[in-house]
Protein backbone atom coordinates (compact mmCIF):
# COMPACT_ATOMS: atom_id res chain seq x y z
CA UNK A 1 0.00 0.00 0.00
CA UNK A 2 1.30 3.46 -0.82
CA UNK A 3 2.36 5.73 1.99
CA UNK A 4 0.02 8.69 2.19
CA UNK A 5 1.59 12.08 1.72
CA UNK A 6 4.48 10.82 -0.39
CA UNK A 7 4.97 11.92 -4.03
CA UNK A 8 3.02 9.94 -6.61
CA UNK A 9 5.89 8.56 -8.72
CA UNK A 10 7.92 7.63 -5.66
CA UNK A 11 4.94 5.75 -4.25
CA UNK A 12 4.41 3.87 -7.50
CA UNK A 13 8.06 2.91 -7.74
CA UNK A 14 8.28 1.73 -4.12
CA UNK A 15 5.14 -0.40 -4.48
CA UNK A 16 5.99 -1.98 -7.84
CA UNK A 17 8.17 -4.96 -8.81
CA UNK A 18 11.54 -4.40 -10.42
CA UNK A 19 11.94 -7.40 -12.76
CA UNK A 20 15.00 -9.61 -12.45
CA UNK A 21 16.58 -7.85 -9.48
CA UNK A 22 16.35 -7.90 -5.72
CA UNK A 23 14.66 -4.87 -4.24
CA UNK A 24 16.90 -3.82 -1.31
CA UNK A 25 16.08 -0.65 0.62
CA UNK A 26 18.85 1.30 -1.13
CA UNK A 27 16.99 1.06 -4.43
CA UNK A 28 14.34 3.34 -2.96
CA UNK A 29 16.75 6.23 -2.60
CA UNK A 30 16.07 7.69 -6.02
CA UNK A 31 16.65 11.36 -6.79
CA UNK A 32 14.44 11.41 -9.88
CA UNK A 33 11.53 9.35 -11.16
CA UNK A 34 10.39 9.16 -14.78
CA UNK A 35 7.20 7.44 -15.97
CA UNK A 36 6.72 6.82 -19.68
CA UNK A 37 4.07 5.28 -21.90
CA UNK A 38 3.56 4.81 -25.63
CA UNK A 39 0.25 4.21 -27.37
CA UNK A 40 -0.33 2.63 -30.76
CA UNK A 41 -3.34 3.24 -32.96
CA UNK A 42 -3.85 2.89 -36.70
CA UNK A 43 -5.00 6.51 -36.79
CA UNK A 44 -2.01 7.65 -34.76
CA UNK A 45 -0.86 7.14 -31.18
CA UNK A 46 1.27 9.15 -28.80
CA UNK A 47 4.11 9.33 -26.29
CA UNK A 48 3.71 10.35 -22.66
CA UNK A 49 6.34 11.34 -20.10
CA UNK A 50 6.09 12.50 -16.47
CA UNK A 51 9.21 13.35 -14.43
CA UNK A 52 9.38 14.23 -10.73
CA UNK A 53 12.03 14.58 -8.07
CA UNK A 54 12.00 12.46 -4.93
CA UNK A 55 10.23 15.34 -3.18
CA UNK A 56 7.39 15.27 -5.71
CA UNK A 57 8.40 18.47 -7.52
CA UNK A 58 7.53 18.28 -11.19
CA UNK A 59 10.47 18.43 -13.55
CA UNK A 60 8.77 17.99 -16.93
CA UNK A 61 5.82 16.45 -18.80
CA UNK A 62 5.47 15.55 -22.43
CA UNK A 63 2.47 14.53 -24.56
CA UNK A 64 3.46 14.11 -28.19
CA UNK A 65 1.62 12.56 -31.14
CA UNK A 66 3.41 9.60 -32.68
CA UNK A 67 2.91 7.16 -35.53
CA UNK A 68 4.73 4.06 -34.34
CA UNK A 69 4.32 0.90 -36.45
CA UNK A 70 3.34 -1.18 -33.41
CA UNK A 71 2.92 -1.05 -29.65
CA UNK A 72 6.45 -2.28 -28.88
CA UNK A 73 8.04 0.53 -30.87
CA UNK A 74 5.74 3.05 -29.16
CA UNK A 75 6.84 1.91 -25.71
CA UNK A 76 10.54 2.00 -26.60
CA UNK A 77 10.17 5.43 -28.21
CA UNK A 78 8.43 6.76 -25.11
CA UNK A 79 11.17 5.56 -22.78
CA UNK A 80 13.86 6.93 -25.10
CA UNK A 81 12.10 10.29 -25.07
CA UNK A 82 11.66 10.32 -21.31
CA UNK A 83 15.31 9.50 -20.62
CA UNK A 84 16.44 12.17 -23.10
CA UNK A 85 14.30 14.80 -21.36
CA UNK A 86 15.56 13.72 -17.93
CA UNK A 87 19.21 13.65 -19.02
CA UNK A 88 18.95 17.30 -20.07
CA UNK A 89 17.75 18.28 -16.58
CA UNK A 90 19.44 15.91 -14.12
CA UNK A 91 23.11 15.66 -13.10
CA UNK A 92 25.14 12.67 -14.25
CA UNK A 93 25.42 11.40 -10.66
CA UNK A 94 21.63 11.15 -10.36
CA UNK A 95 19.95 7.99 -9.07
CA UNK A 96 16.91 7.35 -11.22
CA UNK A 97 13.75 5.28 -10.86
CA UNK A 98 11.98 4.44 -14.13
CA UNK A 99 8.35 3.35 -14.37
CA UNK A 100 6.92 1.61 -17.45
CA UNK A 101 3.89 -0.63 -18.03
CA UNK A 102 5.61 -2.93 -20.54
CA UNK A 103 6.95 -6.18 -19.01
CA UNK A 104 9.55 -7.01 -21.64
CA UNK A 105 10.90 -3.45 -21.73
CA UNK A 106 11.32 -3.36 -17.96
CA UNK A 107 13.05 -6.76 -17.99
CA UNK A 108 15.41 -5.80 -20.82
CA UNK A 109 16.34 -2.53 -19.13
CA UNK A 110 17.11 -4.16 -15.79
CA UNK A 111 19.05 -6.98 -17.46
CA UNK A 112 21.30 -4.54 -19.30
CA UNK A 113 21.84 -2.54 -16.11
CA UNK A 114 22.73 -5.62 -14.11
CA UNK A 115 24.99 -6.93 -16.85
CA UNK A 116 27.41 -4.11 -16.02
CA UNK A 117 27.68 -5.29 -12.41
CA UNK A 118 30.74 -7.41 -11.81
CA UNK A 119 29.96 -11.06 -11.18
CA UNK A 120 26.39 -11.00 -12.51
CA UNK A 121 25.31 -12.90 -15.58
CA UNK A 122 22.01 -12.27 -17.34
CA UNK A 123 19.39 -14.91 -16.58
CA UNK A 124 18.25 -14.79 -20.21
CA UNK A 125 19.36 -13.11 -23.44
CA UNK A 126 17.91 -9.74 -24.31
CA UNK A 127 15.00 -9.89 -26.73
CA UNK A 128 14.70 -6.53 -28.45
CA UNK A 129 11.97 -6.10 -31.09
CA UNK A 130 13.64 -5.58 -34.46
CA UNK A 131 11.84 -2.31 -35.12
CA UNK A 132 12.92 -0.97 -31.69
CA UNK A 133 16.65 -1.62 -31.96
CA UNK A 134 17.51 1.96 -32.88
CA UNK A 135 15.69 3.33 -29.85
CA UNK A 136 17.09 0.56 -27.67
CA UNK A 137 20.64 1.77 -28.34
CA UNK A 138 19.63 5.24 -27.17
CA UNK A 139 17.84 3.84 -24.12
CA UNK A 140 20.82 1.74 -23.12
CA UNK A 141 23.19 4.69 -23.41
CA UNK A 142 20.93 6.87 -21.29
CA UNK A 143 20.45 4.19 -18.62
CA UNK A 144 24.20 3.83 -18.20
CA UNK A 145 24.65 7.60 -18.26
CA UNK A 146 23.25 7.97 -14.72
CA UNK A 147 25.02 6.95 -11.53
CA UNK A 148 22.38 4.31 -10.80
CA UNK A 149 19.09 3.30 -12.37
CA UNK A 150 16.36 0.73 -11.76
CA UNK A 151 13.18 0.06 -13.71
CA UNK A 152 9.83 -0.83 -12.16
CA UNK A 153 6.85 -2.28 -13.98
CA UNK A 154 3.50 -0.71 -13.15
CA UNK A 155 -0.05 -1.31 -14.36
CA UNK A 156 -1.19 0.78 -17.29
CA UNK A 157 -4.15 2.09 -15.29
CA UNK A 158 -1.75 3.48 -12.67
CA UNK A 159 0.73 4.98 -15.12
CA UNK A 160 0.46 8.79 -14.96
CA UNK A 161 1.99 8.98 -18.45
CA UNK A 162 -0.83 6.83 -19.90
CA UNK A 163 -3.41 9.60 -20.49
CA UNK A 164 -0.72 11.84 -22.01
CA UNK A 165 0.19 9.13 -24.51
CA UNK A 166 -3.38 8.22 -25.36
CA UNK A 167 -4.64 11.78 -25.86
CA UNK A 168 -1.64 13.89 -26.88
CA UNK A 169 -3.87 16.46 -28.59
CA UNK A 170 -5.89 16.96 -25.44
CA UNK A 171 -2.81 17.27 -23.21
CA UNK A 172 -0.57 19.11 -25.65
CA UNK A 173 -0.48 22.12 -23.33
CA UNK A 174 1.91 20.29 -20.99
CA UNK A 175 4.65 20.71 -23.58
CA UNK A 176 4.48 24.47 -23.02
CA UNK A 177 5.15 24.25 -19.29
CA UNK A 178 8.23 26.06 -18.08
CA UNK A 179 11.33 23.88 -18.02
CA UNK A 180 12.55 22.97 -14.54
CA UNK A 181 16.09 22.00 -13.61
CA UNK A 182 15.59 21.13 -9.97
CA UNK A 183 17.54 19.03 -7.52
CA UNK A 184 15.83 16.94 -4.83
CA UNK A 185 16.75 17.49 -1.22
CA UNK A 186 19.40 15.01 0.00
CA UNK A 187 17.92 11.88 1.63
CA UNK A 188 18.38 11.27 5.33
CA UNK A 189 21.56 9.26 5.74
CA UNK A 190 20.02 6.47 7.82
CA UNK A 191 16.65 6.45 6.06
CA UNK A 192 15.44 2.89 5.58
CA UNK A 193 12.39 2.20 3.44
CA UNK A 194 11.72 -1.54 3.24
CA UNK A 195 10.12 -2.83 0.05
CA UNK A 196 6.44 -3.75 0.31
CA UNK A 197 7.23 -7.47 0.36
CA UNK A 198 9.21 -7.02 3.58
CA UNK A 199 7.26 -4.27 5.28
CA UNK A 200 4.89 -6.59 7.16
CA UNK A 201 7.28 -9.38 8.06
CA UNK A 202 7.67 -10.26 11.74
CA UNK A 203 11.07 -9.69 13.29
CA UNK A 204 12.48 -12.67 15.20
CA UNK A 205 15.19 -12.72 17.84
CA UNK A 206 18.34 -14.80 17.54
CA UNK A 207 16.59 -17.47 19.57
CA UNK A 208 13.95 -17.83 16.85
CA UNK A 209 11.27 -16.55 19.15
CA UNK A 210 9.01 -13.72 18.29
CA UNK A 211 9.57 -10.69 20.55
CA UNK A 212 6.95 -10.03 23.14
CA UNK A 213 4.30 -7.65 21.98
CA UNK A 214 4.26 -4.32 23.74
CA UNK A 215 0.95 -3.07 24.93
CA UNK A 216 0.10 0.32 23.51
CA UNK A 217 -2.53 2.48 25.18
CA UNK A 218 -5.56 2.90 22.98
CA UNK A 219 -6.10 6.47 21.85
CA UNK A 220 -9.44 8.11 22.35
CA UNK A 221 -10.60 9.01 18.86
CA UNK A 222 -13.75 10.77 20.02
Amino acid sequence: MAAYGRPALRDLFDDSPTPHIAHPPRTHHRGFYVATDGSFRAAGGGLGVVIETRDGERVARRALPDHAPDNNVAEYRALHLGLDVLAARAPRDAHVGVLVDHDALAANANRTLLASDEGWRPDAPLTIPERSRHHWRGIRARLHGFADCRVARIDSAENPAHPLANAPDRYGHVNDESAHCVLPTPPIADEQIPPPSRADRHVFTSGNRAPEARSTPRKNLD
